[in-house]
């Protein structure tokens, strides 16, 4: 191996995690993506300790793709969840009627309850990130009329305590490696 000084080089570790809840935020970005019927909006925390978390963290680490993403359908199906979005941004900013524009959703607010859920990472084990479980007016979390739900599952997975790899499942000691 070539020689390489660590001196200069700064540790990695982990980055803060945003913990589940209620926010104020701010849209930074509305794309339309018609062949599929909906709308790819980046958000940011725009209030709070946590303000402007997902900028950080792209400040911190240039490659790392924005965690803020909110994908909203508006299919035929989809419709009643698409209006309450909506209608979460009208109630969120005075005098703003949205038109059909995706643009016009840029610099307006939204409350966002972030939730956590379950998902297959690519070694196979079972890591946890965030979702917008649920759209509501900055009003709306601001007085904290808003609950957070359960941690999400993933079909058929286990508690952590139980799954394989878990201290209660270790190996005998004569089938360790060392």
């Amino acid at each position: 191996m070539k020689h390489i000084n660590l001196n200069d080089v700064q540790e990695a570790s982990d980055f803060p995690a945003l913990p589940v809840g209620g926010y104020i935020c701010g849209i930074l970005r509305a794309e339309d993506v018609p062949d599929k019927e909906y709308l790819r909006i980046e958000y940011d925390i725009a209030e709070g300790e946590h303000k402007n978390f997902y900028r950080n963290q792209m400040q911190r680490n240039p490659d790392w793709r924005w965690g803020g993403v909110l994908i909203r359908s508006y299919k035929e199906k989809a419709l009643p969840f698409f209006k309450a979005f909506v209608t979460s941004v009208e109630k969120s900013n005075s005098g703003y009627k949205f038109n059909d524009d995706e643009k016009t959703l840029v610099r307006k607010f939204v409350g966002l309850v972030l939730a956590e859920e379950e998902y297959t990472k690519n070694n196979g084990d079972v890591g946890k990130r965030l979702y917008v479980a649920s759209v509501h007016s900055v009003d709306a979390i601001k007085k904290g009329e808003f609950k957070v739900p359960e941690l999400k599952r993933l079909a058929g997975a286990a508690p952590a305590a139980t799954q394989q790899g878990s201290f209660e499942n270790l190996p005998d000691e004569d089938d360790l490696p060392f």
